[in-house]
């Protein structure tokens, strides 16, 4: 079973300069640098790790790093994760002769099928300190390593110095311990990590991670830019998926979306023989992804809902029966979006967008500008959206609006989505007529929630009468999200107008 520790942590190495300082080399004493009033020997450990990768380093590109080390109090097989500069999700499995199920799962989405195989073996001499502020509490671990990377007959040695702070630790030490260590003939490594170093020093260094080309100026260039980001968007989203973080879902259905409407708003710049079947396959998943995260939505919406009812109107269990609502629908749909990420369908798509990326179909029109290209694609989107708003609103309330609201709502975010992707290009007129998209996106969204959440309350009022109970609670959050969803309909002209001024369009051209 997997554990997890959050690293946050700085790397330093000698300068020539502090390496002639001593032999070998010792980082200076920290004491009375900033809170630290103590720093406490704990010896010496022998660190042996195996480091795997794809044999086209496809971990390595992507900033991951996989072992399986020996020595010291946290043998096993660890994955480092990137969240952030010096800022690692360190996840952690038993000491195993093979990659443990949960960390392979965790890579599926970049190994797919191309296997992972040793890459280089680090030995590393790694003396260990405390450092303790004056109560004795732990505020950081001083590590100074000496390291021999080989790679097959390449070998590679250095010097380094670790400090990694402990758990809820301030960064501010981290700065204060550089300023020190500069001092002392030590500066912040180059490499974010000793895999990364070690690839370097013997010649393995990850190559270049695929991309379509220079920015030359061209829609293509432009279009298949934006595509890959979303590419790469959904592919990290997806170990965060799978360790059930927050709103890791929701990140990676708006990159299958992104994907989606790209493809259908620059149909011009690439063939749509190509793009159609990855559009119905990228529709696929992120019904499979929907369904977890359009739960969340809707049971904290209720609960919410619950919570701001007064104590008198709240009769029967309605809070646990909203739980045990919750937890049955929970179950099931986190289930589907993990089965989603387990499914030959899955890296098939993952495969097929990635050779759409690497031999793009493009046609004509990707090969003229940009600023000539991307305009008419995005107001194509934006009349789109103008055509279904004007539908909805010569509708009287009802489903039929109803249906014909949730209609603009996609083409809203489709709108706000094509100005956004175009935005490198075209400026501040496709940022101004995102922004507008996004408002009239947000109405219609809350809107879209309402009518979802009043047919949840029915079918909760239903079950509340089945067993006994009242279901009158239920019937007051009912009333409220359809006078809501009314206020909604009465905003939305309003809202329009204000989104649809002709200037706005006509800035964008």
């Amino acid at each position: 079973m997997a554990d997890i520790k959050r690293e946050i942590e700085r790397k330093f190495e000698f300068t020539p300069a502090g390496r002639k300082q001593q032999r070998p080399p010792q980082p200076p004493d920290l004491t009375g640098t900033g809170p630290i009033a103590a720093v406490r020997d704990r010896g010496t450990v022998r660190l042996d790790a195996v480091y795997y990768d794809t044999p086209d380093q496809r971990l390595a590109a992507d900033g991951l790093t996989l072992r399986r080390r020996t020595g010291g109090e946290d043998a096993g097989w660890h994955l480092k994760l990137p969240v952030a500069p010096g800022v690692r999700d360190e996840v952690r499995a038993p000491l195993a002769d093979t990659v443990p199920r949960s960390l392979d799962a965790l890579l599926r989405s970049r190994v797919r099928g191309a296997g992972l195989e040793p890459q280089v073996t680090l030995r590393s001499e790694r003396q260990v300190s405390h450092l303790l502020d004056a109560d004795g509490t732990l505020l950081a671990e001083l590590s100074r390593d000496q390291v021999r990377a080989e790679r097959g007959a390449a070998v590679a040695e250095w010097t380094e110095v670790e400090v990694e702070l402990a758990d809820d630790g301030d960064p501010a030490l981290l700065d204060a311990v550089e300023k020190r260590f500069r001092k002392a003939g030590l500066r912040v490594s180059d490499a974010p990590s000793k895999l990364a170093r070690a690839l370097a020093e013997t010649g393995a260094e990850p190559p270049p991670r695929p991309g379509p080309g220079p920015a030359d100026g061209t829609a293509g260039a432009h279009v298949l830019a934006y595509l890959r980001e979303q590419l790469d968007a959904l592919v990290a989203q997806d170990p965060a998926v799978r360790r059930d973080l927050p709103d890791s879902v929701h990140q990676m259905r708006v990159a299958t979306r992104r994907l989606r409407s790209a493809f259908a708003t620059y149909r011009r710049v690439l063939e749509r023989a190509a793009t159609d079947p990855l559009r119905e396959e990228l529709r696929w998943l992120a019904a499979e992804l929907g369904a977890d995260r359009d739960r969340e939505v809707l049971f904290e919406r209720l609960r919410a809902g619950l919570a701001e009812l007064p104590r008198g109107l709240r009769l029967g269990p309605v809070t646990s029966r909203l739980r045990t609502w919750n937890t049955t629908r929970r179950s099931s749909t986190r289930r589907r979006a993990v089965a989603a990420l387990d499914s030959a369908r899955y890296l098939a798509l993952l495969d097929a967008l990635d050779a759409l990326l690497a031999d793009p179909p493009l046609r004509p029109a990707a090969a003229r500008p940009a600023a000539r290209t991307l305009p008419k694609a995005v107001l194509r989107d934006w009349d789109r959206l103008a055509d279904r708003v004007g539908t909805a609103l010569a509708l009287d309330p009802g489903e039929d609006r109803d249906l014909a609201l949730h209609e603009a709502r996609k083409a809203a975010k489709r709108a706000r989505y094509a100005a956004e992707a175009a935005a490198p290009a075209l400026g501040n007129p496709a940022r101004r007529l995102a922004r507008a998209a996004k408002g009239v996106q947000t109405l219609l969204g809350d809107h879209r929630d309402g009518v979802v959440a009043r047919t949840a309350l029915h079918g909760l009022a239903v079950q509340a009468t089945d067993a006994g109970e009242s279901a009158f609670s239920w019937g007051v959050l009912y009333a409220r999200e359809e006078a809501l969803s009314a206020r909604h309909e009465q905003q939305l002209p309003d809202i329009w107008a204000q989104a649809s001024d002709p200037g706005l369009r006509a800035s964008v051209k």
